[in-house]
């Protein structure tokens, strides 16, 4: 028998302990249940909500009877406890869909393969610049949802990824933006590319005439899945920029300079373009948009400046974890490059970076349990090869056979589960490393 006030949420991360806040501050009684462990931080904000809640396992028995079940993304749909729900007839939905329900806000919806949380930064950035009360969430930041507990701002920027978008229902952005698609988190889809694609169109799936739908008009898999997946939004087609680094962006009628260093490289000039579309869209005037493209600061991770000693420039993309962010941080480098790259393969094709890695790829190190595919796909390219078992070796390796006027590139194309525990970890020991060789001299 269903109770009417019992909300389930699935997963104790981010997204779910949002998730649980917001059910309880609603007036639900609320259960949250993690097979694995919970951060000690996120059981502390349990207990002192007086939450209920279990860790290690799923008791099927104290779900009985709920209104519906909140699944956190990182919980997979083919996971025993959903699939056991789904047959019961339980409503599962995601958190983003779950906190749309309490919010009359604006929302401006980014996705995509690459690009998600520099393009929802600078459009939160711009926006705000602009003098509108804005938040920010989603997949960046708080959830969405312990975002709307208080539910403050006028409008919020969120980042979102095809696991949020997988079970909305309702949800729908005022904007919708789809950056690109590229293969990645195929086991997640049944390794269909199709299924992959068409998850990253529910963004647009739920919007009308009055909403606007901003994708990459160069992306073919973009293309194909907005002919399967049609949305009612007004389509406005973005371009990747073709012009000389330096060239003013033409959007909206409106000319912008891009003369700040975390906004480099042609993925970035197609990412401002996108959140300064957006930032037009709410109101925002070309002269803040300016300001605010002057001052903006990305996060770490994301070709992120680490050292320049002896006229070599350390950079850390830890963030570049598959094959098209690695080629458009190639792409950006104008100073001869000793690459590391490596970590675990992801089904990765690395025919689409030969071109690039030939052009300007002096020396690569490989960082990573097994190199094999990486040594097999770049042997016969570049000229020096080695293999490293630590962020500080890989540094090492990597500084002597650098020289003046080149630049040490940790972009991985790879996930970082191998040796670290998520690519901030591996960026985080790379710049560690980096500053230490540095003090040695």
């Amino acid at each position: 028998m269903q109770s009417p006030n019992l909300i389930v949420i699935l997963g104790g991360g981010e997204s779910g302990i949002g998730a649980a806040l917001l059910a309880q501050a609603k007036g639900f009684r609320t259960f949250l249940s993690d097979q694995g462990s919970i951060a000690a931080t996120h059981k502390a904000t349990l207990e002192q909500a007086g939450i209920d809640y279990e860790e290690g396992v799923h008791s099927l028995e104290r779900m009985e009877g709920a209104v519906e079940v909140v699944k956190s993304p990182g919980v997979p749909e083919k996971a025993g406890i959903v699939q056991t729900l789904r047959e019961k007839g339980c409503s599962i939905i995601s958190e983003i869909e779950f906190a749309a329900r309490y919010t009359q806000a604006g929302i401006v919806g980014i996705t995509g393969t690459n690009g998600k949380t520099t393009t929802t930064r600078l459009a939160y950035h711009l926006i705000r610049t602009a003098g509108m009360n804005v938040g920010i969430a989603g997949n960046v930041g708080n959830s969405f949802a312990r975002e709307v507990i208080d539910d403050r701002f006028d409008y919020y920027v969120l980042e979102l990824s095809s696991f949020q978008l997988d079970n909305i229902r309702t949800f729908r952005p005022h904007i919708a933006v789809l950056l690109n698609i590229t293969p990645d988190h195929l086991d997640r889809y049944g390794y269909k590319m199709e299924n992959y694609i068409a998850s990253k169109l529910r963004i647009a799936m739920n919007q009308t005439p009055e909403d606007f739908f901003l994708f990459n008009a160069d992306d073919l898999h973009v293309l194909s899945g907005m002919k399967e997946h049609p949305s009612l939004g007004q389509r406005l087609p973005v371009w990747m920029d073709v012009a000389p680094e330096g060239t003013p962006l033409l959007v909206g009628g409106h000319s912008f300079f891009l003369n700040n260093p975390f906004l480099q490289g042609r993925h970035n000039r197609f990412n401002a373009k996108c959140a300064i579309q957006a930032a037009i869209l709410l109101g925002a005037e070309p002269l803040a948009i300016q300001n605010g493209l002057d001052s903006f600061v990305n996060d770490p991770h994301r070709m992120e400046k680490v050292e320049e000693w002896n006229d070599v420039l350390y950079l850390n993309d830890s963030k570049a974890t598959n094959v098209e962010a690695v080629f458009f941080a190639l792409e950006a480098m104008t100073r001869p490059v000793v690459w590391i790259a490596g970590g675990v393969d992801k089904g990765n094709d690395y025919s689409t970076l030969l071109p690039l890695v030939r052009e300007k790829v002096k020396a690569l190190i490989c960082l990573g349990v097994d190199n094999v595919k990486l040594i097999q796909s770049f042997g016969g390219v570049v000229e020096k090869i080695v293999e490293a078992g630590s962020a500080e070796e890989a540094v090492k390796q990597a500084s002597r056979l650098a020289e003046e006027g080149d630049v040490v590139l940790l972009s991985p194309a790879c996930a970082s589960f191998d040796l670290f525990k998520n690519y901030e970890d591996r960026g985080a020991r790379f710049k560690k490393a980096v500053r230490e060789y540095i003090a040695q001299g």
